[in-house]
């Protein structure tokens, strides 16, 4: 500066003529990367020109990048953004009118700051692979680099997987997730003491790993049933689950539900066709993983194909049956008709039935198809989880088929008669009548008409001539066969005579007759038999019908000691027949009747009752039954009951307990006696009446009720007779308050003195007392019961009415309808009426 003063100086001193001069306002400039900077140049004298070079030595011209303005003897430059190329020595150059040139220069020096390029954060890598943290920076002169990461400066020492590359940056061997963190990336200039860094995020992505607690499931279908499907997957970051099937991805639907994000699938009423292989996909950042999962769908057998089938007889059946399943299910075949059973390579006995198998098809062939095949046949389909039966009719076609042997008819003039043609056939066959080659018509007029019906046809014929009778052709015709069958129509006849006529079981006034059947019935079968029957000495013949064709009659109401004839004819349609040969028999006399059959029946009580089943009375009615009984150990007590003979039992009565009886019975009719009949019985045990039998149907309050009914009414007897006889008691101390101490006391003495007079005789100190109830009864004397003579309807026996005993052991009497009298000179009461006034 201080040269360029001393110039001006010297021009302003040496004359008038100036001197050009240049000068620019910095010798030297230091700039950083994309700063600005402005430089200005002056020139002294009288420059034309002013201008500015590049260090490549070429003329700036104005830019956006390089500005200049320049303005008479001042020219600025100016640089924007300045870069690293802008670096070097820039001259300002000025020229005056006499092409004389001066210059000036200025060192423009560009450093690059700390900078840092396309640093991102987070960075991503895949654990197991080489991660490269990048980190770019850029300065001038190059930056010394470090990493840190946990706040610890990263080396050899510490971090064998890391290294720092010759780019500066940061390679981690096999990434892991643990060295996920925050890494540091430090710049340093030494020269300028400039430093800078950037924190760095390091994720390290895991690709998904996939657990499956179960790979394959069963199930099985039209069940309602659902499998879930369970898929679990682990990565960072947490990966996205979905399921696949044939290459689609499922959705939630009614069929399938996604659950807990997509990890569960649930195949809900499981069909058929939801068996297969199924995918589970997961995947994130890092990768992804795919699981294949199978679902193992059985069927329970369905029979899909079983038709009914029609063959022909003598002709073969083929019978198909078709069924489906998983697992595939084995076929058998039962037969209806008998129960019998076919599997699989299994043949009938004769031969004839045959099945065979494959793939869940079964064919059941039977040859030489007979109608007996005709019926249901059942095919089941059967695996482990279940079966399925259906079944199918085989139908058989087959020519008609006359069901009746019966081809003789007999009848005869006038009397019509039904000839029935009877024909199974399939399909139905149609049936027409011929005679003499003539067709006989439904509804035409003559002797003969036509009925039909399914399976038969009836032909209706009422003879009027010979020409009627004869051969007549019943034709039946299908699509299989024609089959023919001829009737005959032939005269009836009477039946023939019944021969070999026996008697038996004669007696006075029943006898039987048997025979045997005509050898003819005449072609119309025998309606009755006729038996005629008269006394020899009479000419009155009386008949009697046998029941339908039986060969036994009963002939009843003969008279007895008498001969009879008798003869037998036969009775068909066509008129009776001839009578057997006459026979003769004669009835038995009247006699004494056979000695009666007895049975015992054990009776109620004391009685026993014999039953009289009816015998022979020998001709005449039993007039009576004589019984005689007596016990065993007495010999010559007899008891006699006549009993009438109509009566069909004897009841005995009062008999002794434990006693063993013996019985003689005889009957008699007008003629006699029959021989007797013996018999014996023992009676049982006295039986035991106690107080537990008594009131062993009545409750505890019944009983305890009576009791005490019982011991108020004894109470009160003995009070009436302490009244009457001690003139003590209850009952006088009550008659005393109501009729007062004093006439009491005075009644009573007067009464004692007069009962002392009336009471005593001879002496004694006892009064006589008569005592009597007001009936009269009569006692049994074996037990002191009353005796009631029986009667129909009397009951056989009564429970036994013991005595009460007091403690004594006198007997306690009642006093209801009781009288007492007293022998003496006056009697004190006669009635229970006038004590109890």
């Amino acid at each position: 500066m201080i040269p360029n003063i001393i110039c001006f100086l010297g021009l302003l001193v040496c004359g008038s003529q100036a001197v050009l001069q240049v000068s620019i306002s910095l010798n030297k400039a230091e700039l950083s990367v994309g700063e600005s900077k402005f430089f200005t140049c002056t020139a002294i004298g009288e420059p034309v020109s002013l201008d500015w070079y590049n260090p490549q030595g070429e003329r700036i011209v104005s830019s956006q990048h390089l500005v200049l303005h320049t303005g008479g003897v001042r020219s600025r430059l100016t640089i924007y953004n300045a870069n690293v190329e802008d670096a070097g020595i820039y001259r300002c150059q000025a020229a005056d009118a006499n092409g004389q040139t001066q210059e000036a220069t200025v060192v423009v020096e560009i450093y690059q700051k700390l900078t840092f390029r396309h640093v991102q954060s987070p960075q991503e890598f895949r654990q197991g692979e080489v991660a490269e943290v990048v980190c770019e920076v850029i300065s001038s002169p190059v930056p010394i680099m470090s990493w840190f990461y946990n706040d610890m400066e990263i080396t050899d020492q510490h971090y064998n997987r890391f290294q720092v590359l010759a780019n500066n940056n940061l390679q981690i061997h096999k990434v892991a997730k643990t060295d996920e963190g925050v890494y540091r990336c430090e710049a340093r200039v030494e020269a300028r003491g400039e430093i800078d860094f950037r924190d760095i995020v390091v994720i390290v992505n895991v690709p998904p790993v996939l657990s499956v607690p179960q790979q394959s499931f069963n199930a099985t279908a039209d069940n309602k049933e659902s499998v879930t499907f369970t898929c679990r997957a682990y990565g960072s970051p947490d990966p996205e689950v979905t399921w696949h099937r044939r290459g689609k991805q499922i959705e939630e639907s009614e069929q399938y539900s996604l659950k807990v994000r997509g990890t569960t699938l649930t195949v809900r009423n499981i069909r058929q066709d939801d068996g297969g292989s199924y995918s589970c996909k997961a995947s994130n950042k890092a990768g992804e993983a795919e699981q294949e999962l199978f679902l193992k769908v059985f069927v329970q057998p369905q029979i899909t194909q079983l038709r009914n089938v029609t063959a022909v007889e003598d002709s073969a059946a083929m019978i198909s049956c078709t069924a489906e399943g998983e697992p595939l299910p084995e076929i058998s075949w039962r037969r209806a008709s008998d129960g019998k059973s076919f599997a699989d390579g299994d043949k009938s006995l004769d031969g004839r039935v045959e099945v065979r198998g494959r793939h869940g098809k079964s064919m059941l062939t039977i040859s030489g198809v007979k109608l007996s095949d005709w019926g249901r046949f059942d095919c089941e389909a059967l695996s482990w989880i279940g079966g399925h039966q259906k079944s199918m009719f085989l139908d058989i076609e087959y020519a008609p088929k006359f069901q009746s042997n019966h081809t003789i008819y007999y009848s005869w003039e006038g009397n019509p008669v039904n000839i029935s043609c009877e024909v199974m056939a399939n399909p139905q066959a149609s049936l027409l009548w011929k005679k003499d080659r003539q067709t006989i018509s439904t509804e035409g007029p003559g002797s003969a008409r036509v009925y039909n019906s399914e399976g038969r046809s009836l032909l209706e014929v009422t003879p009027m001539s010979d020409r009627d009778f004869g051969r007549y052709n019943c034709t039946a015709r299908n699509n299989i066969g024609v089959r023919y069958q001829e009737f005959i129509l032939a005269q009836a006849d009477v039946p023939s005579n019944p021969y070999s006529v026996r008697l038996s079981s004669v007696s006075q006034r029943v006898a039987t007759v048997t025979f045997m059947k005509p050898d003819s019935h005449g072609g119309v079968p025998i309606g009755h038999y006729l038996v005629r029957y008269k006394d020899v000495g009479s000419q009155d013949w009386r008949d009697v019908r046998s029941h339908g064709v039986q060969t036994v009659v009963l002939l009843t109401n003969l008279e007895p000691n008498t001969t009879y004839e008798v003869r037998v004819a036969a009775v068909n349609g066509k008129g009776q027949g001839e009578f057997s040969r006459t026979e003769n028999f004669q009835t038995l006399p009247i006699r004494e009747p056979s000695p009666p059959v007895v049975h015992g029946q054990r009776g109620v009580g004391k009685a026993y009752r014999l039953g009289l089943v009816k015998q022979d009375d020998g001709g005449m009615p039993i007039v009576e039954y004589i019984v005689k009984y007596k016990m065993q150990e007495k010999d010559d007590q007899w008891m006699t009951k006549l009993v009438p003979g109509m009566n069909d039992f004897v009841l005995l009565q009062h008999l002794q307990w434990n006693t063993r009886y013996e019985v003689e019975i005889t009957a008699r009719n007008v003629k006699g006696l029959s021989e007797p009949t013996y018999f014996q019985f023992s009676m049982p045990q006295r039986p035991d009446i106690t107080a537990d039998s008594l009131f062993s149907g009545l409750g505890l309050g019944a009983v305890v009720g009576l009791g005490l009914a019982a011991l108020l009414l004894v109470l009160v007897a003995v009070d009436v007779s302490c009244f009457f006889l001690r003139q003590c008691g209850l009952l006088m101390c009550i008659t005393k308050k109501l009729c007062g101490k004093k006439s009491a006391t005075s009644s009573k003495s007067k009464d004692m003195e007069e009962g002392k007079a009336a009471y005593l005789n001879d002496g004694s100190k006892e009064p006589i007392v008569e005592m009597r109830t007001e009936e009269e009864r009569i006692t049994n004397p074996d037990d002191g019961s009353p005796v009631i003579e029986p009667n129909e309807t009397t009951p056989l026996t009564e429970p036994e009415k013991l005595p009460l005993k007091e403690e004594n052991g006198k007997e306690t009497l009642k006093t209801d309808g009781i009288e007492i009298k007293v022998h003496g000179d006056s009697s004190i009461l006669s009635k229970e009426e006038d004590s109890k006034a």
